[in-house]
C-alpha cells in the first residue's frame, strides 16, 4: 500500500465527516496500524501539498493538513461510488467526449489515467464514452492543459459495453468475493486491540475494493447480466464495512483525541 493512496483513504473515509482536517501527529497514528510508517506519511504528505490535494492549518493538537475544495469534490465523488450512494438514474443515452490530448506524453498518461478513474472508456481514439457525464471532466481535462467536443448518443448497436473489459472486471470481482472473508480475518487477527483491529481490517478491505473505480465505470444495471458478481460483490463489501464500522470509528476518534 502507497502512503499517498493511504492518505487518500484517511481523508475519504474518516476525516471528511470529521472538519477534512488533522494534526500530522494523527494521521501518523491512523496509518501506523496499516503499516505505513511515518517519515512515508510525512513525505507523502508534502507531495499532496505541491499537487494541491492538501493544505496546512494550524489545530489545537499541532500543525496539521485539510484537504482543499478540490480534493473534496475528488473525494466526495469518490465516496458516492465507493458506497454507491446517490446512483444516478440512466436515460438510455451515452456521454461522449471527443478529447484533443495534451502533447506532452507524461501529461496525455494523466488524462488517460484520471478519465478511466472518473468512469470513461476510450471508444476510439481519442474518442472517449460514458453512461453518465461526469462532473469531474472539465477539472480533469483543464489540469492535463487538453480539450473536449462532449455531446449525448443515444443510436449505439450494440451498446457501447465492449469499451470495457467486463469479462476481466468478472473474474475480479469473482476473485473478490472468494478473498473478502479471508482479508478482513488476516487483519482482525493481526492486532490485540479490538478496535484498532476493526480499523485496520477495514482499512484494507475498502482499501482494495477501491481499486475497482479504475475499471468498473458504473454502468446501468439493466446493460449488465442477470448473474453480475458485482452486485454479490458490493452487498458483501456493504456488510463488512458496517460490521467494522463501530470500532474503526472508535479508535479514529481516540488516534483524533476526541
Amino acid at each position: 500500500m502507497q502512503a499517498r493512496s493511504a492518505l487518500f483513504d484517511v481523508y475519504g473515509d474518516h476525516l471528511r465527516s470529521r472538519g477534512s482536517q488533522a494534526p500530522v501527529a494523527a494521521v501518523v497514528r491512523l496509518l501506523e496500524p496499516v503499516g505505513i510508517a511515518a517519515p512515508a506519511v510525512r513525505t507523502a504528505i508534502s507531495r499532496m501539498v505541491s499537487q494541491g490535494w492538501l493544505e496546512p492549518v494550524q489545530l489545537a493538537g499541532g500543525r496539521g493538513y485539510r484537504t482543499t475544495e478540490r480534493a473534496n469534490r475528488r473525494l466526495d465523488e469518490t465516496g458516492n461510488r465507493v458506497y454507491r450512494r446517490r446512483l444516478p438514474a440512466w436515460d438510455g443515452h451515452w456521454h461522449l467526449a471527443f478529447v484533443d490530448p495534451p502533447s506532452a506524453r507524461p501529461a496525455r498518461a494523466r488524462l488517460r489515467a484520471d478519465l478511466t478513474f472518473v468512469g470513461y472508456a476510450e471508444l476510439l481514439d481519442n474518442v472517449w464514452v460514458s453512461p453518465f457525464p461526469r462532473a469531474e471532466l472539465a477539472e480533469i481535462l483543464e489540469r492535463a492543459g487538453a480539450t473536449a467536443r462532449t455531446a449525448r448518443a443515444d443510436r449505439f448497436d450494440p451498446e457501447p459495453t465492449g469499451a470495457w473489459d467486463l469479462d476481466r472486471l468478472r473474474s475480479a470481482y469473482d476473485g473478490w468475493l472468494d478473498a473478502a472473508d479471508e482479508l478482513v480475518e488476516k487483519h482482525l487477527s493481526a492486532h490485540d486491540d479490538e478496535d484498532e483491529a476493526a480499523f485496520a481490517a477495514r482499512f484494507h478491505l475498502v482499501h482494495e475494493w477501491r481499486k475497482f473505480l479504475f475499471a468498473d465505470p458504473g454502468l446501468p444495471d439493466d446493460l449488465l447480466p442477470a448473474d453480475w458478481p458485482g452486485r454479490e460483490a458490493a452487498d458483501l463489501f456493504a456488510a463488512e464495512a458496517n460490521r467494522l464500522k463501530p470500532g474503526t470509528d472508535r479508535f479514529v476518534a481516540r488516534c483524533l483525541g476526541a
